[in-house]
């Protein structure tokens, strides 16, 4: 039985295209539960070679009502249906690979890393809107919650 592929989503396209379309500026509003909020920014910039340097800034609230700002770089390199993420340190250091496919009306990657004795479960989510969803479901012995980030094109 010959099988159709499915159309494109109208915003990422296909799992071999989202990496492309990560370049620029994003709105982003996380929440690690019952631990802090995240109101700020990240930008996708590409690099010499086609990487993308993530590089995010904000201001980070806990539940106590202290505040300060925050930031973290991570850099993106592209792969066949999908991408790795690489903490942003000399030498890079694989975070993960996500490896991307359409569910329903979105197109989803996830992927797992042991940090110590921690672990880090991750879902991507490029949704059908143009936006984007990460989760972090960190489960160990020093770490223990959910952190999950909406990103939305700047000025969308």
């Amino acid at each position: 039985m010959e099988t159709t592929p499915l159309p494109p989503l109208a915003c990422w396209g296909t799992p071999d295209t989202v990496f492309g379309l990560l370049e620029g500026a994003w709105d982003l509003d996380r929440l690690i539960e019952g631990k802090a909020t995240m109101l700020g920014t990240a930008r996708f910039t590409r690099l010499d070679g086609g990487s993308l340097k993530y590089r995010e800034e904000g201001r980070i609230h806990l539940p106590d009502g202290q505040s300060f700002d925050g930031h973290r770089e991570y850099v993106f390199e592209g792969i066949a249906d999908g991408f790795s993420v690489y903490f942003a340190e000399t030498p890079l250091r694989l975070f993960h690979e996500i490896a991307i496919v359409r569910e329903g009306d979105e197109l989803v990657g996830s992927a797992g890393h042991l940090c110590v004795a921690d672990q880090y479960d991750s879902v991507y989510r490029f949704r059908a809107d143009g936006s984007f969803v990460i989760e972090h479901l960190v489960k160990g012995p020093r770490k223990d919650y959910l952190s999950r980030t909406v990103f939305k094109r700047r000025g969308s």
